[in-house]
């Protein structure tokens, strides 16, 4: 009886081991196989090239591979669905972009949460649009627009990539917060609105930062300033729209995120090698094209800009009525 009693004791221990070491080892390891990087837009985009240089650092740091894997349909909602049903083992993420965050305002009916469904991991960057004008157009500053769009309402257009798209909704809030009424005119994507504004069938569009620049430095357009809260480094002669439109704000931005349920020593040794990465000067000279302001966010000041932005733009989708289904 004895003896039964004291196999049994030892037993007891010996097994919570078995099942509670692998656990610790595997995080101890992590990752010991390739990371898929799901995201919703095209390959070439800018949420490819940054995703792909955040692949090649980790290769680095890690000897595993990042796999990217594009997704692209209704502004990133198809590849947020898709990581909702994948295991929440630190071995798939998701690249999370204002476009998305937008879109999960705007579209109903959608089978993600984002608040509840992924775990954050870091902010690599932040990127301002640009407002920009037709050089024709006589406004030379925002008070100038502003000016002229109160004379003359509704005869300036603007073009966005669709309605409830960010240019669309950087376009309304500044109607909004200037009293002024301007015409939206949707397309289906950014680059031919621009188009459209150098060819003067729309007086002014918001294009990203990235997309804007060329056609700024060759005069086809004239930029009246950037929708973030300060100046971009870029263009630093250029105002923010909010030195002439008091809380005038609207940004895009690139995160990193994993399935709610991820383990939180995945979580921190993903967002740790992340933030490393994001601030060290090569990772910012091959991304120095995209206009981005690198953050290298920790994950606890990631959580807090993700509601942050989510109410800012749940309020201005709210006010502009867009509601797609």
């Amino acid at each position: 009886m004895r003896t039964h009693k004291l196999m049994a004791a030892i037993a007891i221990p010996m097994a919570s081991a078995v099942f509670t070491v692998p656990a610790h080892a595997a995080q101890a390891t992590y990752p010991d196989r390739p990371i898929r990087l799901v995201l919703g837009s095209a390959p070439g985009s800018g949420p490819d090239i940054i995703a792909r240089v955040v692949s090649e650092r980790l290769y680095g740091a890690w000897g595993q591979r990042i796999v990217v894997d594009a997704r692209p349909g209704v502004a990133g909602a198809l590849s947020a669905e898709m990581v909702t049903r994948s295991a929440p083992d630190g071995y798939t993420w998701m690249m999370l972009t204002s476009q998305l965050l937008v879109a999960s305002n705007v579209y109903t009916n959608l089978k993600f949460n984002l608040a509840k469904d992924f775990a954050s991991i870091s902010l690599i960057g932040t990127v301002p649009f640009v407002q920009v004008v037709n050089p024709q157009v006589p406004a030379k500053s925002i008070p100038e627009l502003i000016e002229l769009a109160k004379k003359k309402p509704g005869s300036l257009k603007y073009g966005s990539a669709g309605a409830g798209a960010s240019e669309h909704l950087s376009g309304f809030l500044f109607t909004h917060l200037t009293h002024t009424e301007m015409l939206h005119v949707p397309y289906k994507g950014i680059a031919q609105a621009l188009a459209d504004t150098i060819g003067n069938e729309v007086q002014l569009s918001y294009p990203v930062l990235p997309a804007a620049l060329p056609h700024i430095q060759s005069g086809r357009v004239r930029a009246l300033g950037v929708t973030s809260r300060s100046r971009s480094k870029v263009l630093p002669d250029l105002p923010s729209i909010s030195e002439a439109v008091p809380g005038y704000e609207m940004l895009g931005w690139y995160s990193l995120v994993a399935p709610t349920g991820t383990p939180n020593e995945v979580l921190a040794k993903a967002s740790a090698e992340v933030a490393k990465a994001v601030k060290e000067p090569e990772f910012g000279e091959k991304l120095k094209g995209l206009g981005l302001e690198l953050v290298g966010s920790t994950r606890t000041e990631l959580d807090a800009f993700r509601r942050d932005q989510t109410k800012k733009i749940s309020e201005i989708v709210k006010a502009s009525g867009v509601d797609l289904k």
